[in-house]
């Protein structure tokens, strides 16, 4: 046999060699030469004319927003802070003290009244809302003529501002000629001051915020207009009963609401102020005063903003973590899959 027949034989066992032109080529269209950068990522795209012109105009449209943020957000924030390490009284210089405004926060007997009384409301005035607002979702999206007239005089009462409806309550739980104490007349029950009994005030403030639902009722209105139809309708052909579609498709479809609602819910909860301001400035014996108020109380009748800047910087803080705690759970009970309903 030949020198050229044994070349011949032996090219598929031995393949391509590893010099020549052809070796050349498949090292340099390898996956680092491929990259560009030789270090296995790939290369950055620099951008166009026309996509650099679209960056500065979204950048512009945006800047009001950004600037709003930075001026009565950020800003406030950092301010906040850093008065609450000073004592200030808003009329001399801040005298800088590190810590003890948080210190004595820490072991300020109001501020636990305060504190009890907020997470009180919470824990009730939460929760109550979001079921009274799904009802009224739900009464708002029957299929019935007149469901434009009860969806506008369901909504009505949460356009009432806070402070007019503080007023309008003090006059129905009026112990002398006020309308709840005359229905409960008709049960045989004795007028009742409600707001001046500690054990009453604060529930009167809960139902008070249920009127407010109306909100609430239409973010959950549109949450039920999105569930399609065809798994209610493939649930009746199945022999499910409405209690058993509102468990197994509404509850879970409606979850994002529901969460939406919460966190909402639980922000203003926290923050609830005027109708305590209103309607009993914190009485009787300290039965509503909220932490908010409070807080109010600190800045501008005692002339402590530092100690109240401490307050406002600890509820800032407990709110990022009861909603990152919330943001947590909601890992376990949030469905965002249509189809999984």
């Amino acid at each position: 046999m030949s020198a050229s027949d044994a070349v011949t034989a032996d090219a598929p066992r031995t393949g391509i060699s590893s010099s020549g032109p052809a070796a050349d080529h498949t090292a340099r269209s390898g996956p680092r030469a491929q990259n560009g950068n030789g270090g296995g990522r790939p290369a950055k795209r620099k951008l166009t004319g026309r996509e650099k012109r679209n960056l500065r105009m979204g950048l512009l449209f945006i800047s009001p927003w950004m600037i709003g943020v930075a001026v009565f957000v950020i800003y406030p924030l950092i301010y906040s802070f850093v008065i609450s390490l000073t004592q200030y009284s808003g009329m001399q210089s801040p005298t800088f003290i590190g810590f003890q405004n948080y210190i004595a926060a820490f072991v300020d007997p109001m501020l636990h009244t305060s504190v009890g009384n907020t997470v009180y409301y919470m824990l009730l005035a939460v929760p109550i809302g979001m079921v009274v607002a799904l009802l009224l979702a739900l009464a708002m999206n029957r299929n019935v003529r007149e469901v434009a007239i009860y969806r506008t005089l369901l909504y009505l009462p949460s356009l009432i501002p806070m402070f007019a409806m503080s007023f309008i309550f003090i006059v129905f739980v009026n112990p002398q000629y006020g309308i709840v104490n005359q229905f409960l007349g008709l049960f045989g029950m004795p007028d009742t001051n409600l707001l001046g009994e500690p054990r009453y005030a604060k529930i009167v403030m809960i139902v008070m915020a249920q009127l407010g639902a109306g909100n609430a009722a239409l973010i959950y209105l549109a949450g039920l207009r999105n569930i399609p139809e065809t798994l209610y309708e493939a649930a009746r052909i199945d022999g499910a009963s409405r209690f058993r579609q509102f468990i197994a498709i509404t509850v879970p479809l409606l979850t994002p609401t529901i969460l939406f609602n919460l966190i909402t819910g639980v922000s203003g909860a926290m923050m609830v102020f005027t109708e305590a301001f209103i309607m009993t400035n914190g009485g009787p014996d300290n039965s509503t005063l909220f932490y908010m108020l409070y807080l109010y109380r600190n800045a501008f009748s005692y002339g402590q903003l530092g100690f109240a800047s401490a307050l406002a910087v600890l509820l800032f803080l407990f709110g990022m973590l009861l909603a990152g705690l919330i943001y947590w759970l909601s890992r376990r009970f949030v469905n965002y899959d249509v189809s999984a309903g």
